[in-house]
């Protein structure tokens, strides 16, 4: 039985993930687990994965869509939260808050990531889906990333391997590798200039983003030279709600949960828009954002 294996982790059951994902979406997780460090995850996923235990691994609950009533086994990644800064490179691990790991850049006067400032996310998944706003993204300070491999061996990818491109990685779609800690490659700059810029980012987003509302960033890709969000908006969908979810009225490529949505409102709100975008302009919309129903956890081969 899982408990017997996980008496020593910290954990929870019967756990309401409502505070979890940024949709606040009522779903649960009959184990949420935080391992207190790396050798601790490793375990956990080698018996999960021996154990045919379904699971998934959850960062900052931004950019998901919980798709499921309950899950199996939730882990998080919390407890990775180591900083490394040593000259112009900083090593920060999967479950350092992306505003955070800014924040501490900013002060140490290393840019690279004032576009981050206000982006929800961890750095795990920032780094696994190449999250960006304003024309800029991880890819463009990422210097390699540390992963458990399929095998559960702790290996290291370059670049290179990572694969990035707009809103994608190897990483993102390869769910067997899980990022656990990236290496930045920063630029010096003075503080009170990238403050600047983070400070207008930030304005930016108040301004243009219904940050009032639950909502999970961006929920389409930008189609190549155009913006997902004027397009839904010359389609005349703004405010347009299914069930307990809206297309928001400030800014048209997000939708927002007013009070009751559920995971169903919002996929079938995602599938209408991409149907009239599809009709009136012959483009395919592509998903942003994941919708996560559920990780099998393959048993892993013991190999000779």
């Amino acid at each position: 039985m899982i408990e017997n294996f996980i008496k020593n982790y910290e954990y929870y059951k019967n756990v309401n993930l409502k505070k979890y994902n940024t949709y606040r979406l009522e779903c649960y997780a009959d184990y949420l687990i935080f391992p207190k460090d790396i050798n601790e995850l490793v375990e956990l996923l080698d018996y999960l994965r021996q154990n045919r235990i379904n699971y998934i691994i959850l960062g900052g609950g931004s950019n998901v869509i919980l798709a499921k009533p309950c899950f199996d086994v939730v882990v998080k990644l919390d407890k990775l939260n180591n900083i490394t800064i040593n000259d112009n490179i900083v090593v920060a691990e999967a479950g350092v808050p992306l505003i955070k790991l800014a924040n501490e850049c900013m002060k140490n006067s290393l840019d690279g990531l004032a576009f981050a400032g206000g982006i929800p996310g961890m750095v795990g998944a920032s780094t696994s889906m190449n999250a960006g706003a304003y024309n800029e993204d991880m890819s463009m300070v990422v210097k390699e990333v540390k992963v458990i491999d399929p095998d559960l061996k702790i290996t290291t990818l370059n670049k290179e391997e990572l694969g990035y491109a707009y809103r994608d990685s190897f990483l993102k779609r390869n769910k067997d590798y899980v990022c656990i800690e990236t290496t930045f490659e920063m630029k010096y700059k003075d503080k009170d200039k990238i403050k600047e810029v983070m400070n207008d980012r930030k304005n930016r987003r108040v301004v243009s983003q219904p940050l009032d509302k639950p909502s999970a960033g961006s929920v389409f890709r930008n189609p190549p030279g155009m913006s997902a969000g004027k397009l839904i908006e010359d389609a005349g969908l703004k405010g347009y709600i299914y069930g307990g979810a809206m297309i928001s009225d400030k800014h048209a490529n997000f939708i927002i949960n007013n009070d009751t949505a559920t995971y169903e409102d919002i996929i079938m709100l995602i599938d209408y828009i991409k149907e009239r975008i599809k009709v009136i302009y012959d483009i395919d919309l592509i998903l942003e954002q994941e919708i996560i129903r559920w990780c099998y956890a393959r048993k892993k081969e013991n190999k000779g």
